[in-house]
């Protein structure tokens, strides 16, 4: 690497969505001859992907701006927070650039406008690999099919931030599945905001790949991609009717039987409040019929507590729904009064401590059916994949985890494993997060 190579500190905040914008901007930064390094030091200037989605995500993205201004001193702002440039030059006025999600061009021309690059890039000493710059192990990667939500949730910010759904066209997204997968991805995690409403934009419209006609659709891109004989996992998927279809594909070992689903709430009247299917006992008997077809199928939810108008009869409602459902990993936030979000006009706001509170009983209750739920694996044989491997042994996860949220499976002593590898291991332990393996011999 030259000196006079130019170099770009980055940090991303927020969720795989905005994980994927950055590795977007860095892959073109990369093509124009940039240098990406991680350390304030020796960065020329600094970018930061913030992310808007509730306070504590805001807060935490202007005391990163803070910081990267203090040891570094040029800052470029992007992602869902910079959609407002106001609430960040306000506070810091410093940064060079604001611009909003998916700004992608502006912030690299940010880039060459505030740090010009005077090495004439060399694609042939300075390669960029073909599935572009990546944030994520070598072993798995987010897939990003769509952009932007057609909901208009009350509790939700996002379609200001990000528009309305915009589905990329399957070939796109079938070609840079299969880029990740000759890279060595042996892992796609599905992402969007809408993952099961892929499609709803272009009227299904068919597309191709690799000659062959595929409709832009979640069950036939689900087809697709359960060809490439690797994990397929799908996150933020909605409740509509056809995510029925997906099932059977589950259960055939298609794709993985994994469905991250954002529930939300188990009351009606708080679901219609927050504009979310409020059938929430029809949800429940789904629930019941997929398992039914899929008994291995892995259900991962997000809840809300403290929502506008939650009384106590709601909560219990939530908790005896959650008892019912028999979720396997449960996320749960207390209500954040975002600036801009419809259901801060909602009479009824609930006391920051009953918030707390009843956060406290949901996890109480979620942490029991948890370890319920791992404990019956105990003795069984399991495949799972590693993520990291220290003195102490390997890390890794069961098909019915995803990376960086769900639980671990942890190999102590296994030293000799590497990162990206399927192992066979026979489950010994549990609590209610993680288990405890031994590899699996043939005879296991």
């Amino acid at each position: 690497m030259s000196d006079s190579q130019k170099k770009v500190g980055f940090i991303s905040l927020g969720c795989p969505k905005a994980l994927v914008d950055s590795e977007r901007i860095l892959t073109q930064l990369k093509i124009d001859g940039y240098d990406i390094v991680p350390t304030y030091q020796d960065a020329d200037v600094v970018v930061v992907n913030t992310c808007g989605f509730i306070d504590d995500a805001k807060r935490e993205s202007l005391e990163t701006i803070g910081e990267a201004l203090q040891e570094n001193g040029k800052v470029i702002v992007t992602g869902c927070m910079g959609g407002d440039a106001k609430q960040i030059t306000s506070i810091h006025p410093g940064v060079l650039s604001v611009t909003g999600p998916q700004a992608y061009e502006e912030v690299v021309g940010a880039v060459h406008k505030y740090v010009p690059q005077i090495k004439t890039h060399d694609p042939f000493t300075d390669l960029v690999p073909p599935q572009g710059i990546k944030l994520t192990p070598r072993h798995y990667a987010y897939l990003k099919i769509s952009e932007g939500c057609n909901h208009r949730c009350t509790f939700c910010i996002i379609p200001s931030l990000r528009g309305d759904l915009v589905s990329r066209p399957i070939g796109d997204v079938m070609e840079e599945a299969e880029r990740l997968v000759k890279a060595g991805v042996q892992e796609l995690l599905v992402i969007s905001q809408d993952t099961s409403a892929y499609g709803v934009d272009t009227k299904y419209r068919t597309g191709f790949w690799q000659g062959t006609p595929i409709k832009t659709r979640m069950k036939e891109l689900c087809a697709a991609l359960g060809e490439f004989g690797v994990w397929v996992r799908l996150h933020y998927v909605y409740p509509y009717p056809h995510v029925d279809d997906i099932i059977p594909m589950m259960a055939d070992g298609k794709i993985l039987p994994y469905l991250d689903i954002p529930f939300q709430h188990g009351s009606p009247s708080v679901l219609k409040a927050m504009k979310r299917p409020a059938h929430a006992e029809n949800t429940l008997e789904r629930i019941h019929k997929w398992r039914a077809i899929c008994p291995d199928l892995t259900l991962r939810s997000t809840f809300i507590t403290g929502f506008p108008g939650e009384t106590e009869q709601d909560f219990e409602i939530m908790l005896n729904w959650l008892e019912e459902a028999q979720l396997d990993r449960v996320g749960c936030f207390k209500y954040s009064a975002v600036e801009g979000a419809k259901a801060n006009e909602i009479d009824g706001a609930v006391p920051e401590e009953v918030k707390q509170e009843r956060f406290e009983r949901f996890m109480e209750v979620q942490s029991r059916i948890s370890a319920k739920r791992l404990q019956t694996k105990i003795g069984k044989t399991m495949e799972v994949i590693i993520d990291e491997v220290d003195e102490e042994g390997a890390v890794g996860r069961t098909a019915a985890d995803a990376p960086e949220i769900d639980g671990l499976v942890f190999l102590n002593g296994e030293t000799e494993l590497m990162p990206g590898d399927l192992v066979t291991a026979k489950i010994f332990q549990s609590d209610e997060h993680d288990l405890w393996a031994e590899l699996a011999h043939p005879e296991q």
